[in-house]
């Protein structure tokens, strides 16, 4: 098992190794899409049983993802 973030881990035998929030097996993924869905935090928390404080670190966890990326622009 891999430790992302004090909350998000990555194990091959959970979630077929997606990102979750440690101690469940709610993906990242299911975390971020309910958000840009319109969901607010406290319903994301109710919904999945979460804290506000994993919310937050599946967010840093984009963050950080899509900060080390290059974009390479190609003409069409």
């Amino acid at each position: 098992m891999e430790k992302l973030t004090e909350r998000i881990v990555i194990d091959p035998k959970v979630m077929h190794g997606k990102p979750v929030i440690m101690g469940t097996r709610v993906p990242v993924e299911i975390v971020l899409g309910s958000l840009a869905g319109g969901m607010e935090v406290k319903e994301v928390c109710n919904e999945y049983g979460l804290k506000r404080e994993d919310v937050l670190a599946a967010i840093d966890y984009a963050t950080k993802i899509i900060s080390n990326e290059d974009v390479i622009l190609l003409n069409a």
